[in-house]
């Protein structure tokens, strides 16, 4: 069954950037630190290589504009990305099967043509907080991957600010813990 599933690295304190973002600092001064687990020496747990995307992506403008020098030619995607924007664009064709489309008819849109993209495969929204943000609060998600970094900010882009008045339930489908980060795996009942 396809799924909707969004992944987003926290601090302890709830940012998923540090201070001073910018396009300069992507992820906030110091905000690296919360994709570390993700790369060697630390590399995947493999309980989590079950979430790897494998239909489509969708991300928001800011995460396209952060990352698009950063990415080069060859994106690490390799699949059909949708990116949330006012500003309409040709889609792109980049190297490895990326192609970034830029959908500026709203989030539900992003999801329909993510879903046909994905066939029966899974469509990750991978960021940044406000895509995500948006999908929650809309009830578009399926599951919620935190990862839980401990280091404290103390300021930067909070995660959880902006996800509306509505009430939200979450079913805890798996907590893995190792020595630098936490990953708690929620399923948001329908």
């Amino acid at each position: 069954m396809q799924r909707v599933i969004a992944s987003v690295s926290l601090s302890l304190d709830g940012y998923s950037a540090g201070p001073n973002w910018s396009v300069k600092h992507p992820l906030g001064e110091g905000g690296e630190r919360l994709h570390a687990w993700k790369f060697p020496p630390q590399g995947h747990d493999p309980e989590l290589m079950e979430f790897t995307p494998e239909g489509a992506v969708i991300i928001g403008k800011h995460m396209y504009t952060a990352g698009e020098a950063p990415w080069g030619e060859n994106p690490p995607f390799h699949l059909p990305v949708f990116v949330l924007t006012h500003e309409p664009r040709e889609t792109l064709v980049k190297e490895g099967g990326t192609t970034f489309t830029f959908v500026t008819d709203g989030i539900e849109s992003a999801l329909s043509q993510a879903k046909a993209a994905a066939g029966d495969k899974d469509v990750a929204v991978g960021g940044g907080a406000n895509a995500i943000q948006q999908y929650l609060k809309a009830g578009l998600l399926d599951e919620l991957l935190v990862h839980v970094v401990p280091i404290i900010f103390g300021s930067g882009i909070r995660f959880f600010e902006d996800t509306g008045s509505k009430h939200i339930e979450l079913e805890r489908v798996k907590v893995i813990v190792s020595p630098i980060v936490t990953h708690l795996w929620f399923r948001i009942p329908k």
